[in-house]
């Protein structure tokens, strides 16, 4: 019997794919195009803060743009394909109040050496020790070694660090601004605010507007439905993306049949105020509120029952109601007599400027830095911040205002004069007032000038 013949078995379909991948390895290694490294890791990649992957990090999105790798060394000698990406985590920082590099890099674990490195850089110090309380940081990073870092400086210049071989490197990037001159006009209905908004502005041209007339409007108590304004204000915009509104040129505003109207000047000096078109000074000596829209709570009332004691006691101030934490400005220029705690006025801050007048701020909640007896304060500087301390049934400013130790209301009492225009400069004043002047005039469109 002839003995039984068996065929050898055919290899399966995985044997020859991985002799396949065998052979691609084997090409690789015989072309140069993979050489197998000696178990050190790779140098880092340079990168920019918009620059390689950013992986999700605190209050960050990913980013997928790709990271550029350095020259490949002995060491490690990978392939520079676009499969080699360095993962970056990005950070954006809401500056708070008294914080500081130094504080917000330990926060977030970065590199201390890094930071050391950044104040080095020639200029930059100054710049880093400034930080404003609201600004916005980026930082870029990897396991806590700086790569970038963001700072925009002001509207047309922005800071930025980045990471090289040879270290960190820091450049200020310019982006030009563009201004556009707008002429809007609008009526009120319910409130200044809603107002400007519907005419197309915003809400600092609202609070512009509150600001140069408020010496002669109370806009609390005085705006009526019916009252009218018309502004020519420039919108200022970086690379086609609106960024604020700038500084009112000029401005009129009708107050219950009364018309008032201002126009900016800069004289030789670099100083800028507004101005009446035949020159007197809008500016009075003292604020006629010192603090933004608010609701009157209680006015000056020689005859109020008290709240909280119960009985007839005069009310020698007015108090304005507003959150805790508002901003209580100094009414005029002056120096700080007293700043503590004082009976039913609670935290109390009283100032002493010109011509024998005492303005008062008590119930607030916390003084301002720099609020101490002594201490000179200019109009409008923030002096403290309302509360409801000492007798008070809820937060707001009561505010006085006192002539040679006499209590006078502060929304009725006549407020002294600024000086009027420098008659050396009356002329270049009426020159350049004209034009600004005649815009309030003409019908508002959605862009007059562009420059």
């Amino acid at each position: 019997m002839a003995p039984h013949f068996k065929f050898p078995r055919m290899p399966s379909p995985i044997f020859w794919l991985q002799a396949a991948a065998c052979a691609v390895v084997g090409w690789s290694l015989l072309h140069g195009g993979l050489a197998v490294g000696s178990g050190e890791p790779a140098p880092p990649a340079t990168a920019t803060p918009d620059s390689g992957p950013v992986a999700p990090a605190v209050n960050t999105g990913p980013s997928a743009s790709p990271a550029a790798a350095p020259a490949p060394t002995a060491g490690a000698r990978l392939a520079a394909t676009p499969s080699l990406e360095l993962a970056l985590s990005r950070i954006d920082v809401i500056v708070t109040h008294n914080d500081t590099l130094d504080r917000i890099f330990r926060r977030l674990k970065l590199n201390l050496a890094d930071l050391a490195s950044l104040r080095s850089l020639p200029g930059l110090r100054a710049g880093l020790d400034s930080l404003r309380p609201g600004e916005s940081l980026r930082l870029t990073h990897k396991d806590g070694q700086l790569f970038g870092l963001e700072r925009r400086l002001n509207e047309s210049e922005t800071l930025q660090v980045v990471r090289d071989p040879s270290g960190l490197k820091a450049s200020v990037l310019q982006s030009p601004l563009e201004m556009r001159v707008r002429t809007v006009r609008g009526r009120i209905d319910t409130s200044l605010f809603e107002a400007v908004e519907a005419a197309g502005a915003h809400d600092q041209t609202a609070v512009q507007l509150a600001d140069i007339f408020g010496w002669d409007i109370d806009f609390v108590l005085d705006v009526r439905p019916g009252d009218s304004f018309v502004v020519t204000y420039p919108e200022i915009w970086r690379e086609g993306v609106y960024v604020k509104d700038g500084p009112i040129q000029a401005a009129a505003f009708v107050n219950q049949g009364r018309e008032f109207q201002a126009v900016r000047y800069t004289d030789p000096q670099g100083d800028s105020h507004y101005y009446t078109p035949d020159g007197r000074s809008l500016h009075k000596a003292f604020l006629r509120t010192p603090v933004e829209f608010t609701r009157v709570s209680s006015r000056f009332n020689s005859a109020r029952l008290h709240p909280i004691l119960n009985r007839i006691r005069a009310h020698k101030g007015v108090d304005y109601a507003a959150p805790i934490g508002t901003p209580v400005r100094a009414a005029g220029d002056g120096r700080i007599r007293f700043a503590g705690v004082k009976g039913g006025y609670g935290n109390l801050v009283e100032i002493e400027h010109s011509r024998s007048i005492v303005t008062v701020y008590g119930h607030l909640s916390r003084f301002a830095r720099g609020t101490r007896a002594g201490a000179h304060v200019t109009q409008g500087e923030v002096i403290a911040y309302v509360g409801m301390t000492g007798l008070a049934t809820g937060p707001h400013l009561h505010y006085e205002y006192r002539v040679n130790g006499v209590f006078k209301n502060p929304q009725t009492v006549t407020l002294p004069a600024a000086e009027p225009i420098d008659a050396r400069w009356r002329d270049d004043f009426v020159t350049r007032s004209a034009p600004l002047l005649a815009s309030l005039d003409v019908p508002a469109g959605p862009q007059l000038v562009s420059r």
